[in-house]
């Protein structure tokens, strides 16, 4: 949807938020600093990563409700929450928990399938039921049927000096309506269908289809999920390619940029794996030009905000660098305007 001279409508960004194994509170401060100065530099969004057994943020839900905290307008969203490691009950009040202190901020962002490296501590995840979790789609649903507020309860009334509700509680009106869903073109036609809205990333999959470029597939994915929703007009698409501007890099800051693009383009030339997975290549360069290679990206096109994803490994100052210039040269060059 945005295409030249058509104004971008949200600008944001992804994070994993990661840390030191001996000192994880800086690493999760680092973040929080972070959010709240994506906020002063007038951001949309800003999205957490969600990762289990590694070095980064493990419990978006409780780093959103820090960032709550500290800000008061910028959007707070998870990309992506892996419900096969969750209880879609209590994620519910979870995220309406949060999403009541943030006034309404909270976009959360999920997926299913078997969790990643499952093998590995499905004893202790799941230990009397692994063999059996359903790690489907309904995963999905009954989170949604929790944060709409039916039913959850059988009673409902007080015992003693105590009140109890059929519904999940808190319930915050609107959150069921800002839950994302992504993935590939299957996933894309189920969630326009259930009218979720839909995250894109930089990878998609061919999933047998004949050999396409990134961007075409993307776009593929986008049409699939506003041809399948009953309102494309409320239909929210979100795209998130690694996009790096260098306005205000040093030229050392630059070598490593451009260095680390580099090591990631071979993956990017041909389909990977049984699916066919297909890798978006890394934009690098001024915020002029990155704007005019995003214009003729077929997925951008179609999108209506973007959430781009920072890289995983580079230095605290290198992402200070690069937020400061998506907001203050490349947001401005895709026509958009700071919140």
């Amino acid at each position: 949807m945005p295409r030249e001279g058509t104004p971008l409508s949200k600008l944001g960004f992804l994070t994993i938020g990661r840390f030191a194994e001996s000192s994880p509170r800086d690493g999760h401060m680092e973040t929080i600093d972070t959010i709240r100065r994506a906020e002063d530099l007038g951001f949309d969004s800003v999205w957490l990563r969600d990762r289990h057994l590694q070095y980064g943020i493990s419990s978006p839900v409780a780093v959103m409700a820090a960032a709550a905290m500290v800000t008061s307008q910028i959007e707070l969203g998870t990309a992506v929450i892996p419900l096969g490691l969750e209880n879609p009950f209590r994620l519910a009040e979870d995220l309406a928990t949060v999403d009541v202190l943030s006034n309404g901020r909270i976009n959360p962002g999920v997926s299913v399938g078997t969790p990643m490296r499952y093998d590995d501590y499905r004893h202790v995840l799941y230990p009397d039921t692994h063999d059996v979790e359903d790690f489907s789609k309904e995963r999905v649903l009954r989170l949604l049927r929790c944060l709409r507020g039916d039913p959850v309860s059988d009673f409902e009334g007080t015992v003693g000096i105590e009140s109890f509700s059929r519904r999940v509680q808190p319930h915050s009106p609107g959150l069921a309506d800002r839950v994302w869903y992504g993935g590939g073109l299957g996933s894309a036609t189920w969630a326009g269908e259930q009218q979720l809205n839909y995250l894109t990333s930089s990878v998609v999959f061919t999933e047998g289809g004949p050999a396409r470029d990134f961007a075409t597939i993307q776009a593929e994915h986008i049409d699939a999920y506003r041809a399948a929703h009953p309102d494309p007009s409320r239909a929210r698409v979100s795209q998130g390619l690694v996009v790096i501007p260098t306005d205000t890099a040093t030229p050392d800051q630059i070598r490593r940029y451009e260095a680390y693009a580099e090591s990631r383009f071979a993956r990017t030339l041909e389909p990977q794996g049984p699916r066919g997975m297909v890798f978006a290549p890394d934009l690098v360069g001024p915020s002029d030009d990155l704007a005019a290679r995003l214009y003729e990206h077929a997925g951008f096109q179609r999108a209506t905000e973007v959430a781009f994803a920072l890289p995983f490994s580079f230095e605290p100052d290198d992402y200070v660098q690069i937020i400061t210039d998506m907001a203050t040269r490349l947001g401005p060059a895709l026509g958009w305007t700071p919140a």
